[in-house]
Order: C-alpha cells, then structure tokens, then sequence
C-alpha cells in the first residue's frame, strides 16, 4: 500500500510558561498587544505535520512515503525517520536554506501561542509528487504545508486521478475561502478541529451541513471530547482514550490522524478506526514532543482494549499493515 504523506517537515522548540495566558491578555487592547512570557524550559524535537504522522504511521507497521522540502540541517531527521520505517526517498532537500521550525509555547491550560518559520517549506510549491513518484498511490495526505503548495497538490491530486485527504489544519487561517474550496474539491476525506471547521465554514460561507454533502468523510475533532466523523448522513461519535495526565498536546492532531488513516486505508468500521487515532493520540499527550512515543502491535492492542472493544480486529489490522 503506497501512502504519501505532504506536509511540513520541521524542527519543533517546544515551552512552558508557568501560568495562564489569559491572565496577560487584555481583551480591550488586542489591536496593541505587547507581551513577552518567561519560560522555565525549552526542548528541541523532530516536528512538522507531514513527518509527525508518517512516523506514527510507520509505528502502526505502515511504511508512509514523506514529501516535502527540507534544509540543509535534515541530515540527522533524515536517519531518525527512517530508522522508524518512513521512506524518504521522495523528500526533496534544498541545501542553501534551513528546515522550517516551530516555536510553541504553552501554558497550564494547555493553550498554546505559537510561531513557525517556513525556511525550506516556503520552497515546496515548487514540485509536484510525479517529480519523485512514478505512478498512482493509493492515497495522499495533504497536511499543513506552504499554501501555495497544498492547492497545487490537490489539483495535481484531482488531475491524475489520486484519491487524497485534505488536512489543512494550521493554515486555515492563511487560506482564503475560496483556496479553501478548491483545496476540498474532490477530497476523499477532511479532517479539521471544531475551531477550523467554523472558520471555515465562515471563510467559505458554507454550513458545516453543506460542507458535510461535499466530502465522502468529514472528520471533526472536539479536543477533549473526542471526535465526530460524517459520513453519507450519519455521524459517528469517537470518545478520547482517558489518560492519567497530559505532558504536552503539541502533535495529538497528527497522531489521531496516523491512527484513523491506519484504520481506514486496512478497511476498519470508522468508528474503530477513530478509536486507534484516539489511542494514538493518548501516546502523544503523555510525553514532550510530538515523536517521542513508542509502542509495539502487541503493546498497543492490550492497552486498547483497557477502554475500548474490537473483537479482534486490531490483529487483523496489523497484518496487513506490516505485510
């Protein structure tokens, strides 16, 4: 099974701000905010969407081709990815840049204030997958990238006939409406957070009803509630996996969507296949970056069955997945 997965591929510094962002923010000065938040640490992981889900993808046995643009300094990400089982072989390195970084900084709410700078990624729309990919693959994620990039990759998507999943995530706010609609034209399957499905709809001035009729499967992540998917009318609810506490959300999205994807692409009930995402999820929220967790197909099926029933049916998923 081939599976590119698009996206950013970044360097994550990740911090912790001993108190409540919104202790500082005064709503009647928002059009002149000023403010600095000390931190007591700092740490520096793998990150970016795109190689956060391919790495726990290639977790779950699968083996995620990764495309995207990189700097000079991909090196060492270079041989951590694949020491996992992610295939490198389509990414594109650019030597006279950096790879893109992501400054997060969270509170004890777990809000997040957050910055990202682009380096190579700004490079990104400037190939296409049949640049590295000879062929069709049976599915194609195109997670957060240069804006510019994931409309490009969607129309190539559509034009060749490749069935893709439409994740724009962190850009919804960059993308206008109407690249928001020509992004999800076409699209299998989207998946958005609560808070980006109403900016979207508002962008697009489409009802999430409406938005509903135009994709196969919607997926709405609700945070702590778990998520919603839609399909052909009917809305299935997936509940979170409970853990004993959160270490840092930076990558839960993207390990909930290696999971369903997982799921998905082995021909699992949505609501199974939502359910591993949720679990996946839990493995990210209980450590401090977003590719520090790790798990065996053994380790992961007992402790999905701790909260969740299959019947079964994770064994049968990893068969194929690992074949």
């Amino acid at each position: 099974m081939d599976i590119i997965v698009t996206g950013s591929i970044a360097y994550d510094y990740l911090m912790r701000f001993p108190g409540h962002f919104s202790e500082h923010i005064i709503r009647e000065h928002l059009h002149q905010v000023s403010l600095s938040f000390l931190v007591e640490d700092m740490s520096k992981h793998w990150g970016g969407n795109a190689a956060n889900i391919a790495y726990t993808m290639a977790l779950l046995g699968m083996r995620p081709k990764l495309f995207g643009t990189v700097g000079r300094d991909f090196g060492d990400y270079r041989l951590w990815l694949e020491s996992v089982g992610v295939d490198c072989s389509t990414v594109r390195q650019i030597d006279n840049v950096f790879t893109a970084s992501f400054f997060a900084n969270t509170d004890l709410d777990n809000n997040q204030i957050s910055s990202f700078y682009s380096g190579a990624m700004a490079l990104a729309k400037n190939y296409r997958i049949a640049d590295v990919y000879d062929g069709i693959p049976d599915l194609v994620i195109i997670s957060p990238n240069d804006p510019v990039a994931m409309t490009s990759l969607a129309e190539e998507c559509r034009t060749r006939g490749i069935r893709f999943l439409y994740d724009p995530g962190q850009q919804v706010p960059r993308l206008t409406g109407a690249e928001l609609q020509q992004g999800m034209q076409g699209a299998y399957a989207m998946v958005v957070n609560a808070y980006e499905a109403e900016l979207i709809s508002n962008k697009t001035g489409l009802t999430i009803d409406q938005l509903r009729d135009q994709i196969e499967i919607l997926i709405v992540t609700q945070g702590k509630n778990g998520s919603h998917i839609y399909q052909h009318g009917t809305m299935t609810e997936v509940p979170v996996f409970p853990i004993d506490s959160i270490k840092d959300p930076t990558g839960v999205g993207d390990a909930y969507r290696s999971g369903l994807i997982f799921g998905m692409m082995n021909g699992a009930p949505l609501k199974l296949a939502g359910e591993v995402g949720s679990l996946c999820a839990a493995y990210v929220l209980e450590q401090v970056g977003t590719q520090s967790h790790k798990f065996t197909a053994e380790e992961f099926a007992a402790r999905f069955r701790t909260h969740y029933a299959d019947d079964g049916a994770l064994e049968r998923l990893f068969q194929p997945a690992s074949a």
